[in-house]
């Protein structure tokens, strides 16, 4: 037996886990992690964001992109996926996974049967940037007297070509 002590009248009672309706949401993310692949062969990052508002505001949206693999074609997918972040939220180069955190970007969410449990989960299958006229949410809208984000510096810099790729890319 545990001591609670707690109201749960000064707390609002969490939502349920069901996946959420495909779309495109606006989020940021608020949370990242580099982790091993489950066969000890590769790094992924993992990334954790939250719905910024609509109906399904804080809820989270997961994703997980290939830092280090033996498949080339697994590390040209991931290159581009973790380049789609990137302009999406305006850090070009990037150090740390940390500079792409609370930043807006709109990501496109579709549901998918999961393999384990046949059950219908979230799967993320693009990132556009917040004003991106061909990528507005269209569940849930964001609201219309927004500001847009001041551009960084990295927005104002011209683009340089393509890293190394035989290079990780925390290691840049």
């Amino acid at each position: 037996m545990a001591t609670l002590n707690f109201d749960a009248t000064q707390h609002k009672p969490q939502a349920s886990f069901d996946p959420l309706p495909a779309g495109k949401y606006l989020v940021m993310i608020t949370d990242s992690e580099e982790k091993d692949t489950a066969n000890g062969k590769g790094k992924f990052l993992k990334l954790e964001m939250t719905i910024l508002d609509g109906e399904h505001k804080g809820r989270k949206v997961w994703d997980q992109i290939m830092l280090q693999h033996p498949s080339v074609q697994a590390m040209d997918i991931a290159r581009s996926t973790l380049s789609a972040v990137c302009h999406a939220v305006g850090v070009l180069r990037p150090a740390q996974s940390q500079e792409l955190h609370n930043l807006p970007l709109v990501v496109s969410v579709s549901l998918k049967k999961r393999s384990d449990t046949g059950e219908l989960g979230n799967e993320v299958k693009g990132y556009a940037p917040r004003g991106d006229g061909s990528a507005a949410p269209q569940q849930p809208a964001p609201q219309q007297n927004s500001t847009p984000p001041q551009q960084t510096q990295q927005q104002q810099a011209p683009q340089q070509p393509a890293a190394d790729p035989s290079v990780a890319p925390w290691a840049r």
